[in-house]
């Protein structure tokens, strides 16, 4: 494996896990500010870059979200319900492409008009996800099912529309707790959409 970082020279990945996503132990020299090497190892999940989308009403001053059941927030302490903007893996399609499907498929909403935000590493010390982000206002006239997700993929999503204030409040109480979902709030808030 190459790398654009002249510091880094990998020399080793192994396979530990392909069943859900791929997992790899890598072994690596990484060069030091002081110049010399230093053999690491680490671990890599790899289930490939997503995309995730906020869908907000000016005039209504609203939101769409949807609850899900994510196990790995389970296991972690939580009742595993998350409430989170529509987001989905790219599976090799263009993200804005893909998170129309997602939007629609998870709330339900047929957009036209997305705007890209911004991308951010999700989970950078672990996880190789790179997160695209984007913004659309919805109109009750978008509507084109109830959403839900797909239960061939076992989603099972309940769509909720909210009041920007009321997501805030929410967010700020520790309710909405998903990173992608709190960094669209604060971008909605900061840039004053509603």
């Amino acid at each position: 494996m190459n790398s654009a970082n002249h510091r880094v020279r990998i020399v080793d990945a192994q396979t530990l896990s392909d069943d859900w996503y791929l997992l790899k132990k890598y072994t690596f020299d990484f060069q030091r500010h002081d110049g010399s090497w230093q053999r690491l190892h680490r671990e890599a999940y790899d289930h490939g870059d997503g995309a995730a989308l906020l869908l907000y009403n000016r005039q209504r001053k609203s939101v769409i979200l949807t609850r899900q059941f994510r196990l790995p927030a389970f296991i972690n302490g939580s009742d595993g319900m998350l409430i989170e903007v529509a987001a989905g893996l790219l599976e090799g399609e263009h993200p804005e492409e893909r998170v129309r499907k997602e939007a629609e498929e998870e709330t339900g909403y047929r957009i036209n008009n997305i705007e890209k935000v911004f991308e951010a590493w999700m989970s950078p010390g672990s996880v190789t996800e790179k997160l695209h982000l984007f913004i659309a206002e919805y109109h009750p006239g978008d509507q084109v099912s109830d959403g839900g997700g797909l239960p061939e993929e076992g989603e099972d999503l309940e769509v909720l529309e909210m009041s920007f204030s009321d997501a805030l409040a929410a967010m700020q109480c520790g309710s909405i707790n998903d990173a992608k979902t709190i960094m669209l709030l604060q971008y909605a808030a900061l840039n004053k959409l509603m």
